[in-house]
């Protein structure tokens, strides 16, 4: 199955799928993610052997991992404590995946999902520009809970791309 196909449950369609992936709290996953969530999803779309609908693990994964650096909360309230940590690492995943997006390939050569086009008269930078809002929503964040509760936030130097770091510990 490719990244433009569905999953193979009966009347699944793009919407239907949008739904599973942004429900709060998140459904858990099933047989078709191997019941990952969080890193391991983003990870499991990106296996050459993987037969399932990559956009969806990696955006479930995506989803999941961000609903764990908020405490796993589907409302937060002025009174809530949020780990500023998990938020931050949060961002550092997002870039790690951004980069993976980019620089992965599958053994026949092409990417695991085209997110950019640069080649041709027009470029279409829409994901680098939506990605790079989430990484600075995600820095803001974690600023704001960092001076709210004066803990100070370990910031963590990463080779490119080769491990995500642990959301929620």
């Amino acid at each position: 199955m490719n990244s433009m196909e569905l999953d193979k449950t009966p009347g699944a369609t793009i919407d239907s799928q949008i739904d599973r992936i942004f429900q709060c709290p998140p459904v858990k996953s099933d047989s078709l993610l191997e019941n990952k969530e969080g890193a391991d999803a983003v990870l499991l779309g990106f296996e050459p052997g993987f037969q399932g609908d990559r956009v969806f693990a990696m955006m479930y994964g995506l989803y999941t991992m961000l609903h764990t650096s908020y405490s796993k909360n589907c409302d937060l309230f002025m009174l809530d404590f949020l780990n500023a940590q998990s938020i931050y690492n949060s961002a550092r995943n997002i870039e790690i995946f951004v980069w993976r997006l980019k620089a992965r390939h599958q053994p026949n050569g092409k990417l695991f999902l085209v997110t950019n086009v640069c080649d041709g008269p027009i470029e279409n930078l829409s994901f680098e520009r939506i990605f790079g809002k989430l990484i600075s929503l995600q820095d803001t964040m974690a600023l704001i809970v960092s001076s709210r509760t004066g803990r100070m936030i370990t910031e963590v130097v990463h080779i490119a791309g080769m491990a995500f770091f642990p959301i929620g510990l």
